[in-house]
């Protein structure tokens, strides 16, 4: 087994999390895929999984191996495509799911010049602030923001968000900047949650600090949250991509930022792995140049 092969396998096993369910997604015996991973090992000289009789897990090496893996291949990939102009014409209907918010701001922008762009390509976009299951529910491609559980899928990760505390100018200029969380309980908050007397923010890498407020007013919708923040009534907490525009155009401004907790990343999914089809694969390289040169997602 060559070394690309052996990355492959790797790869495969890495994602299955089992040698058997690796080794037949790429149409090997499970003696073949563990003889490919145990000559990785051993080439590098660093176990990149730990393995039980129950299940396979990525060593922290491994995990780290994992992303260069990846990387590597979907170069190849990319190569191949352009050698044989498999990714040049891409066709067919284009199942997206995405957050609201999100699909809204930056989505459909997006997948309408890649529209234009592509003229064998339609779509259909459902967005829902849930977690859907891409294969049962026949979606080419989602846009998921936080951390991934493992999967079989391939993550592309385009950016990143921040939970953030805003408030307009006027509001700002006249209640004054809080400094710390704990200036929170001196000013009026709207909280985007199910109304509840208590809310509770937290704050910092690691989550620690956490300030209990009692909000003036809690509403189930994020996007009313954001107009009772523009229209200089109080603070609101919510994603920073939700509030992107309103940044950008100084409608709102973040405060608390050197509190924020650590941030979330965004990744396009999507399941077929290299073997995307051109479609999917035309519209992941296309949005992800265009996400990573937003601002409020670096």
């Amino acid at each position: 087994m060559d070394r690309l092969q052996s990355l492959e396998v790797f790869v495969a096993v890495a994602e299955a999390e089992s040698f058997a369910a690796g080794a037949r997604r790429l149409g090997l015996s499970a003696p073949s895929a563990t003889r490919g991973v145990n000559a990785l090992e051993a080439r590098l000289g660093a176990r990149l999984f730990t393995r039980t009789t129950r299940s396979v897990r990525l060593t922290d090496v491994g995990r780290r191996y994992l992303e260069d893996a990846r990387h590597i291949l979907a170069q190849m990939q990319a190569a191949d495509d352009a050698a044989t102009g498999a990714a040049s014409n891409p066709v067919g209907q284009l199942r997206i799911t995405c957050p609201n918010e999100f699909g809204r701001i930056y989505v459909t922008p997006i997948l309408t010049e890649f529209l234009d762009t592509y003229a064998g390509v339609s779509a259909e976009v459902v967005m829902v602030d849930r977690i859907v299951n891409m294969v049962e529910e026949g979606f080419d491609l989602a846009v998921r923001i936080g951390e991934l559980p493992s999967s079989g899928l391939t993550a592309v990760r385009v950016g990143q968000v921040h939970r953030v505390v805003c408030g307009s100018p006027a509001y700002l200029a006249a209640a004054g900047t809080p400094l710390t969380p704990a200036d929170l309980l001196q000013h009026k908050v709207v909280s985007a949650s199910p109304i509840s007397p208590v809310s509770e923010w937290r704050f910092g890498g690691e989550l620690r600090d956490v300030v209990r407020l009692r909000p003036r007013l809690a509403v189930t919708s994020v996007a009313a949250a954001i107009e009772v923040a523009r229209r200089d009534w109080g603070l609101c907490r919510v994603l920073s991509y939700q509030v992107g525009p309103d940044l950008e155009a100084g409608r709102l401004v973040r405060v608390l930022r050197d509190h924020e907790p650590a941030a979330l990343p965004i990744h396009l999914v999507h399941a077929e792995g290299r073997r995307a089809p051109a479609k999917v694969r035309a519209f992941v390289d296309f949005a992800k140049a265009r996400l990573q040169s937003v601002a409020v997602l670096r």
